[in-house]
């Protein structure tokens, strides 16, 4: 599992992060997702520790901790949604052929 690290200053590099979490024990992987269209920092990264009493003592001694000017947010990483091209109504065609005006 993941810890997510939100609230990051965008000046930040992956060592910065590496360098914060070792105090709680392995950093396994860091990744700090860019904007596809711009390549800067979105201000928030995915941390993996080597165990999860490292990670939960990274999550419990970070989560609210003022880092490079920010309160950062540390909790566990929610799943991935799957972002397929299903579900709901995006602007197409609603089937009512627009008799239903009030």
């Amino acid at each position: 599992m993941s810890i997510y690290v939100g609230n990051l200053s965008y000046e930040v590099k992956e060592d910065d992060i590496k360098g914060v979490f070792a105090e709680y024990g392995t950093v396994k992987r860091v990744q700090l997702p860019t904007d596809r269209e711009t390549g800067q920092p979105r201000g928030f990264g995915f941390v993996e520790m080597g165990t999860d009493a490292e990670e939960a003592a990274a999550i419990e001694g970070l989560d609210g901790a003022e880092w490079m000017g920010r309160d950062l947010k540390v909790n566990k990483a929610k799943p991935r949604e799957d972002r397929g091209s299903s579900g709901g109504n995006r602007g197409g065609y609603d089937g009512g052929g627009g008799r239903n005006r009030y």
